[in-house]
């Protein structure tokens, strides 16, 4: 089951067309799915970036951020729990950003992926007793849509970013999905609370020259 504004390109089982970014068509999209079988595994994996220095950003950008990028965590969260708690097992996995740990023009998009850690913490303590467990991926530079359209490629930036990448390559949707299978699956169900860094190790720091010299 997928809720978003565009039907994926790859076939899923079901789809509902929805803007969460809008709390009311959220919940309205929420009282379709629930009215089928219970969910016991859900992924909040949304987001927008809307880069921008501390200067040039926005208060109109930031409330648009926390409402796709946090309020929608929440809210499909509340909805699901539930089922999860009644089922006795649950798995939910929570998409932030290695912006978390710094980057430039990332003032509210940073905010609003570092709330997220915040509730996958939060969120393990309060549920972990229901069977439930909760988890956080942090990608790191992935070849998306959406990143390239928040990282130009001929940006100096950019750049540096993918030159700094320890393993030497930019990551891949299909990184972020095995990360994730893993704290979906039943075999996970001693992990719950964590982050963890996606991101070809541009997490460490700068990478240091090896040449001689």
């Amino acid at each position: 089951m997928v809720l978003d504004r565009l039907e994926p390109e790859d076939p899923v089982d079901a789809f509902v067309a929805v803007d969460l970014a809008d709390a009311d068509a959220t919940a309205g999209a929420l009282e379709r799915v629930l009215a089928g079988p219970a969910i016991t595994r859900l992924v909040n994996n949304v987001g927008a970036v809307r880069p921008a220095l501390l200067d040039d950003a926005t208060l109109d950008d930031f409330d648009y951020l926390m409402a796709l990028n946090v309020r929608s965590a929440i809210q499909c969260t509340k909805a699901l729990a539930p089922g999860m708690r009644a089922a006795g097992f649950g798995r939910i996995v929570n998409v932030s950003s290695r912006s978390v740990r710094g980057k430039e023009l990332r003032t509210n998009y940073a905010a609003t992926k570092a709330a997220l850690i915040g509730l996958t913490r939060t969120w393990a303590l309060e549920l972990g007793a229901d069977g439930i467990t909760v988890n956080c991926i942090c990608p790191g530079p992935t070849a998306t849509e959406l990143y390239v359209e928040a990282n130009p490629p001929e940006s100096p930036r950019t750049k540096g970013a993918l030159a700094a990448i320890p393993v030497g390559r930019i990551g891949t949707p299909e990184d972020m999905a095995h990360a994730i299978a893993f704290f979906l699956s039943k075999d996970s169900g001693f992990v719950t609370g964590q982050a963890l860094m996606v991101c070809g190790g541009s997490s460490l720091g700068a990478r240091e020259s090896l040449a001689p010299g």
